[in-house]
């Protein structure tokens, strides 16, 4: 997500009273996104995607989808989805830094808005916890990655009918087409299952679905109902969303209670045992410590040392439950983010040791800062989130046109000065 995806709630006043309503009409405000949302992106009839489509019923059927089923899942789709198909082919031209990823993902707001949906989903919380052996922490943390608690799913314009958006990787994107394929067939399992209506079967351009975020194939193995509904709704219904999520970290051998890893300090000459696996009690005869003196738990487990950011940067001892985390993103920034912001919502500190952000950049707070400043005198429109994608660059590039300074888009310490003052 970019600028504008998570939901606008005031970032100082009134941000408890706003997401407890929120909290109350999402599922409201969800069933009314239609089936027109995802297919109306694609209003020309294209006779050579038909024929695929007739084509790939075989495929469908020998995996037990009934023709009613696939008829019922197309039912006036004639073309392939264009803007799928554009998203498929853009290639980001720049790498995200680790501490701009975390400065978007773990801050004041995901926080804060963590915390009020702890209450307002307490009960839940501790009924999918108590099942599954997933701390309520780390459960809060993956909704707030996957869709900001809930909130870009109230974005109907990034929303796509999930067999229309599958068809066409499938159809039309080669390096995709296994994928979409193996994807657009369990799709049609859930289609044939009940557990969703067509209007609602919505998710990303890639297929994935509901408040967690989960892909065809891994929602059929991990989908679970917990409100007891019949249904593994992961769409509309919180408590089926969370236990999914829950479910897959469960059978994954999820360690209840250990932590992810530790923010380590490393000794002179450490970095060199960078991807090195040992015991936290060999790391810590090598001179590896906690930040502020604290004990390694559990001396005899094993631990990876990472260093995210490379030598320059902090390092972390990973324990199993961090790439249990990788089994859900395949990422050690997402696993290191779930990890912190899990740590932040269970009231442990945050981290000691600073990233090596280059001379002049902004902090998490600033960046919300800065878009609300550029907001504020007109000149962004887009969502404060801290994430300062093409639309914050386009309005720091105005703003700095209008004061004759260089218009090169960067967000820096000079140009906050320039908007505070």
């Amino acid at each position: 997500m970019g600028d504008g995806d998570c939901l606008v709630w005031g970032w100082r006043e009134g941000v408890v009273n706003r997401l407890r309503k929120w909290a109350r009409s999402l599922l409201c405000c969800l069933c009314l996104l239609g089936f027109a949302v995802s297919v109306s992106a694609a209003p020309v009839s294209d006779r050579l995607f038909q024929e695929w489509l007739e084509s790939f019923y075989g495929v469908a059927a020998e995996q037990g989808i009934k023709r009613a089923t696939y008829d019922r899942a197309f039912a006036g789709v004639t073309a392939p989805d264009a803007e799928i198909l554009k998203k498929a082919a853009y290639q980001p031209e720049f790498t995200t830094e680790i501490w701009d990823y975390l400065d978007a993902r773990v801050n004041p707001r995901s926080v804060d808005d963590g915390r009020i949906m702890a209450g307002v989903y307490g009960k839940t919380l501790q009924e999918v916890e108590a099942r599954f052996g997933v701390e309520t922490s780390v459960l809060l943390a993956i909704w707030s990655m996957e869709t900001s608690y809930g909130a870009a799913l109230l974005r109907s314009h990034r929303l796509h009918y999930v067999p229309l958006a599958l068809a066409t990787l499938a159809y039309g994107d080669k390096r995709r087409q296994k994928f979409a394929r193996t994807q657009l067939v369990a799709t049609l399992e859930i289609v044939q299952s009940g557990d969703v209506t067509l209007d609602q079967l919505t998710g990303s351009w890639a297929g994935a679905m509901g408040h967690t975020q989960f892909i065809p194939t891994s929602y059929l193995a991990y989908g679970v109902d917990m409100d007891g509904d019949g249904r593994r709704d992961i769409w509309n219904s919180i408590p089926d969303a969370l236990a999914t999520a829950a479910n897959l970290l469960h059978k994954n051998k999820w360690r209840t209670g250990k932590p992810w890893g530790y923010e380590v300090l490393m000794p002179q000459g450490g970095k060199r045992f960078k991807g090195e696996t040992k015991t936290l009690a060999q790391w810590q005869k090598l001179g590896f410590s906690r930040p502020g003196g604290a004990d390694f738990s559990g001396s005899e487990e094993k631990a990876e040392l990472k260093m995210i950011a490379g030598d320059k940067g902090p390092g972390f001892l990973m324990l199993r439950n961090f790439f249990i985390l990788k089994r859900y993103n395949n990422s050690d920034f997402y696993a290191l983010a779930v990890g912190l912001l899990s740590d932040r919502l269970a009231g442990k500190k945050r981290m000691v040791q600073p990233w090596p952000r280059p001379a002049g950049s902004l902090s998490a707070e600033e960046k919300f800062e800065l878009q609300e400043l550029l907001k504020a005198k007109g000149f962004y429109s887009g969502g404060v989130d801290g994430r300062l994608g093409s639309n914050t660059k386009k309005g720091i590039v105005k703003f700095q046109t209008q004061q004759g300074i260089k218009p090169d888009g960067r967000p820096t310490q000079e140009l906050i000065q320039a908007l505070r003052r």
